[in-house]
């Protein structure tokens, strides 16, 4: 297990909105506190672009062993971080989110 996860614990509103700041940069549609959770939509172009994004998104949660909540549509994707044992938001839902991100620079 990445150690980033070890020892987990929420996050104060604070440390939320610094995290959120540092994650989004300068992405006026980037991810957002709603409800409880941290949470971003995504488009694509087609469904084949979504499914692999889709299935992008399903192979980091694999490997962090760090799941998200994940809705899809044709040319869609919401992808919902929070981590349940701590109740809150925890550094390994902006550590997943930034790995989302990656996805799709380059």
């Amino acid at each position: 297990m990445n150690p980033i996860h070890q020892n987990r614990r929420a996050l104060n509103a604070t440390e939320i909105v610094t995290q959120l700041s540092q994650l989004n940069g300068d992405t006026a549609d980037g991810w957002k506190l709603i409800d409880g959770a941290i949470e971003r939509q995504f488009g694509f172009a087609n469904f084949h672009e979504t499914m692999a994004f889709v299935n992008a998104v399903a192979w980091i949660a694999h490997r962090e062993d760090h799941h998200p909540d994940v809705a899809f549509g044709y040319s869609r994707v919401t992808v919902r971080f929070n981590t349940h044992d701590v109740n809150g938001i925890s550094v390994s839902d902006m550590f997943c989110a930034a790995a989302v991100n990656a996805l799709l620079k380059g």
